[in-house]
């Protein structure tokens, strides 16, 4: 028996509603949430309300969903992979989670590139004590697939902190968490007062539009609002099916409830402070008569046009830490747990973990000079779509199906006499229902005419592949 996978022993749970206060804030806190919510807000030009209704309403499907999936591996402390037993066989359950995984590995090497890239402005900043039109340039020009030696030191670094980092049981991983959450918030909460004390009548004046009292909804921002609700949900999407993994720690049903509320105060705050940094950026932009031609809403776009070096190091050091943090949840723990889940006997925390961080080293450095370019996302997004039909499968087997009752001995056992043996191990009747709704699915991905419904695509695979399932396992 793999420890790893095993129940939480209770003296474990030590999670409470902060501690996933802290996990919903570390996945928003990315480069790419922070530009999610101010393009939401500022690109579009959507109204303040609309937009802000859109969020809340993809934060309550984010609330729901979660809730569903978490509390079941709250109560028998199991993570995903196992939990996906219940309802796919203990072996069907193997191959399900591993796309979790391969998915979560390719991801965390691409992030781990944007990271190396952020730490290599780190150290040129450091070693050549200049100003930051550094970034621009490239030091050493000895190449290996794109990478510089500064370029390659950073990235062989930033993997190897990680699994250092990431390697040290739950409650390191909580620590971590929690550490960077309030450790970004502050540092925005620095640049923000910062902004304000130098530009407080000019912050006002750019940012009164966004509050302007129009018709807030009418047809077109009725569907603006839909929008951007899938959008946002679009986002937490791929968290959401192995929340499991993080809730079988926490304390209670209650704290799971109260912790996954949280991402509502979470989308304020943070929501608040990107806007005004985009806005407050912009206005510093104009008065110091520097060059934008268009509303940058890329943190590290921003950086890379500030000449100031103190500000530009302790910039980059807020990104690292929150792209580290949203690494570890989003993508190093689901897969170390799919891969334990595959391998129960051949791999433990350690083991999982260096593989991770070998097949992450291949993804980053192949990233830029040729997985960038042969449209791998859309291939990557097609096998994300099947997570909306895992999650939906699971909800129904276990809320309706199983009535909320796990057999523990059944379900970390393979016996052909355990109840989740099923068919030589696999449930044939989920898989079925899988591949219904992954078709549902895709065909938002891949059929131009239905593309305006991919923020939604989640949603349509959970739908289906859980009506699906009903049918077929309810008889």
């Amino acid at each position: 028996m793999n420890w790893e996978i095993v129940s939480v022993n209770p003296n474990n749970k030590i999670w409470s509603w902060k501690d996933l206060f802290c996990l919903w804030g570390s996945s928003i806190q990315s480069i790419i949430g922070f530009s999610l919510i101010a393009s939401l807000y500022l690109v579009y030009q959507l109204n303040f309300f609309v937009v802000l209704s859109g969020c809340i309403i993809g934060s309550l499907l984010v609330y729901f969903f979660s809730n569903l999936i978490g509390k079941p591996s709250q109560k028998y402390g199991i993570p995903f992979p196992v939990f996906l037993r219940l309802s796919m066989g203990v072996y069907g359950a193997r191959y399900v989670a591993i796309l979790r995984g391969l998915v979560g590995i390719f991801m965390f090497g691409v992030q781990t590139y944007f990271i190396s890239k952020s730490l290599g402005y780190l150290i040129r900043i450091s070693l050549f004590s200049i100003d930051s039109t550094i970034l621009d340039k490239d030091i050493f020009l000895l190449f290996f697939m794109g990478l510089n030696i500064i370029d390659g030191f950073s990235l062989i670094f930033a993997l190897w902190i990680q699994y250092l980092l990431f390697s040290n049981g739950q409650r390191f991983v909580k620590s971590i968490i929690n550490f960077s959450t309030l450790f970004v918030y502050l540092g925005l909460i620095i640049f923000f007062i910062i902004l304000i004390r130098e530009n407080y009548n000019e912050l006002i004046d750019a940012s009164s539009g966004l509050f302007e009292n129009n018709i807030i909804y009418n047809k077109e921002n009725l569907i603006a609002l839909l929008s951007v609700a899938g959008t946002f949900f679009a986002y937490f999407s791929i968290v959401i099916v192995n929340f499991g993994d993080f809730s079988r720690y926490s304390k209670s049903e209650s704290e799971v409830n109260k912790g996954n509320l949280s991402l509502l105060l979470n989308l304020l705050i943070f929501s608040f402070l990107a806007i005004s940094l985009v806005i407050g950026s912009s206005v510093f932009f104009e008065k110091n008569l520097i060059p934008v031609d268009r509303l940058l809403t890329n943190p590290t776009d921003i950086i890379g046009k500030i000449d100031n070096t103190l500000l530009t190091f302790i910039a980059l050091l807020f990104i690292l830490v929150a792209s580290g943090a949203t690494n570890l949840i989003a993508n190093y723990v689901p897969s170390q747990n799919s891969i334990i889940n595959f391998f129960p006997n051949k791999f433990s925390q350690k083991s999982s973990g260096i593989l991770i961080i070998f097949l992450g080293l291949i993804f980053a450095v192949f990233w830029d000079p040729v997985l960038s370019k042969i449209g791998i996302l859309s291939f990557v997004d097609t096998i994300g779509s099947f997570f909306g039909p895992i999650a939906g499968i699971m909800i129904i087997d276990y809320y309706v199906i199983k009535n909320k009752k796990i057999i523990n001995k059944d379900i970390f056992s393979s016996n052909k006499d355990g109840a989740y043996y099923y068919s030589n191990g696999w449930h044939i009747k989920s898989i079925y229902s899988l591949l219904i709704g992954f078709i549902f699915a895709s065909v938002t991905i891949w059929n131009p005419d239905f593309r305006f419904l991919q923020p939604f695509s989640w949603i349509i695979g959970a739908v289906f592949s859980s009506i699906t399932y009903y049918l077929l396992a309810s008889k």
